[in-house]
C-alpha cells in the first residue's frame, strides 16, 4: 500500500534559538548583535532569556530575525544551583517569582499565561572550575511545564572539558565532542511521558559569547554565529510569520511553543529544515505535540532532508528502525510515540532530530 503525505498548507516551519544570553545577563552580545549573528546563521528567531532579567523595550527585528525576550530563571540563594526554568511570553519579569520553590515559579508562570520549559535537566560538572559545575533540574514532579530543553549545546559542551589539554581541543574543533542529548535525558522524558505528562522537545544554544584566557591565549570560546549552526529548535506556526509585525509573529512563536509543535535539531551536520512527521488516522491528522484520536489504522510518516537513522518509540520502547530518507508504518496501537534520528558526521553517529511525542487514543 502506498501512502502520501503532505504538511497542511497552514503550517508553515521557522528555525530559531530559545536559549540565548545578552549583555544584559552574562552575555558578550547586544540584541542587535545577537540579531546580526542570527541572521548570518539563517535563523528565523531568537528568544534572548537572561538569568532572572526581563529587558523592556528590545523586542524586534534585527537584520531579519524576530529577537524575543525571555528568562531564564533560577533561585539565586539555591547552593548549590539547580533548577533553571526558561519562561517565555508572561511579559513581565519573574525573578521576584524564583525566591522559593521551582513549583511557585512555574504555578506563576502559568497565571501569567506564560510558557515554562525546564532548562538542561542532565548535566555534568567540569573540573576545570566551580564556575562550570553541573546544574540539574531536581524539583520533581514538574507540574505545570509545557517541555524541556531535551539537548543545550553549552551544556553538553561543558561536560567534555575534564582537564585543560582536552578543553583547548575542544574550544578550538567542539564538533568533535557534540554527540547528541545525553541518554539519561532521553530516558527522563520517557520517564516522564510514561507519567502523563505531555512534555515537549526544545533544543537551544545557550549561547553567552564569552572570551576565555588560558595564560597567554584569549578566544571568545564558541561566538552566537558558530552556535546558531548548532543545537537550534525548529517549530510550526499555524500561520505564516509577516516580518514586520513584532506583536503577531511573537504572538505565532510562542502558540508553537505552548502546543509544542516542536523538533530538537542538530543543524550542523545538515539543515533540518524539510522534516516531517505526521501521524493519520482516515482523516484525523496529527504533527509533533499533538494528539491524534484513532478512526481506523493508524498511518505513520517520518521524512528526512537527508539520510539518517529514524528509531520509532512507543511508550518508552523502540518498535522499529529505519536507515535511509523515511520510515512508513500502518499500526492499530494507541500510545505515546517519539522518535530520535541520527546522523554520520566527523565519522560519528550524532544526535540530528528530537521531535516532540505525539499522543495517540
Amino acid at each position: 500500500m502506498t501512502m502520501s503525505f503532505s504538511r497542511p498548507s497552514s503550517y508553515r516551519e521557522y528555525v530559531g534559538n530559545p536559549h540565548v544570553h545578552s549583555v544584559y545577563s552574562d552575555g558578550a552580545a547586544t540584541y542587535r548583535q545577537i540579531g546580526r549573528a542570527a541572521a548570518q546563521a539563517g535563523l528565523d528567531f531568537v528568544i534572548v532569556t537572561d538569568h532572572n532579567v526581563r529587558p523592556e523595550g528590545l523586542e524586534g527585528f534585527y537584520d531579519g530575525v524576530l529577537v524575543l525576550s525571555g528568562e531564564e530563571l533560577h533561585n539565586v540563594r539555591a547552593d548549590p544551583q539547580r533548577d533553571h526554568l526558561l519562561v517565555f511570553g508572561t511579559e513581565r519579569e519573574m525573578a521576584p517569582y524564583a525566591f522559593g520553590p521551582a513549583s511557585t515559579l512555574i504555578r506563576a508562570a502559568n497565571s501569567f499565561h506564560g510558557i515554562a520549559y525546564i532548562a538542561h535537566p542532565v548535566e555534568r560538572s567540569s573540573r576545570l572550575s566551580p564556575d562550570l559545575a553541573a546544574i540539574p533540574w531536581t524539583s520533581w514532579p514538574p507540574v505545570g511545564i509545557q517541555g524541556m530543553e531535551i539537548w543545550n549545546y553549552m551544556s553538553e559542551f561543558k561536560g567534555l572539558l575534564w582537564c585543560r589539554l582536552v578543553a583547548l581541543l575542544y574550544a578550538l574543533w567542539p564538533e568533535l565532542g557534540i554527540r547528541g542529548p545525553y541518554r539519561a535525558t532521553l530516558r527522563l522524558w520517557d520517564e516522564l511521558l510514561g507519567q502523563g505528562y505531555r512534555v515537549a522537545a526544545l533544543g537551544g544554544a545557550d549561547a553567552h559569547g564569552q572570551e576565555y584566557r588560558w595564560g597567554p591565549l584569549k578566544r571568545t570560546i564558541l561566538p552566537y554565529q558558530r552556535l546558531f549552526r548548532g543545537v537550534n529548535t525548529h517549530i510550526l506556526t499555524r500561520q505564516p510569520l509577516s516580518g514586520e509585525d513584532v506583536a503577531r509573529d511573537k504572538a505565532l512563536v510562542y502558540e508553537a511553543l505552548r502546543a509544542g509543535r516542536t523538533w530538537a535539531a542538530y543543524d550542523r551536520p545538515h539543515s533540518t529544515r524539510g522534516f516531517q512527521c505526521l501521524f493519520r488516522s482516515d482523516v484525523a491528522v496529527a504533527f509533533p505535540g499533538e494528539s491524534l484520536r484513532r478512526l481506523g489504522a493508524l498511518q505513520i510518516h517520518v521524512g528526512l532532508p537527508a539520510p539518517g537513522t529514524i528509531i520509532l518509540r512507543r511508550d518508552g520502547k523502540t518498535i522499529r528502525r529505519s536507515r535511509g530518507r523515511q520510515l512508513l508504518l500502518t499500526t492499530e496501537e494507541p500510545g505515546t510515540y517519539r522518535i530520535e534520528v541520527y546522523r554520520r558526521y566527523l565519522g560519528r553517529r550524532v544526535g540530528w532530530i528530537f521531535p516532540s511525542p505525539i499522543y495517540v487514543t
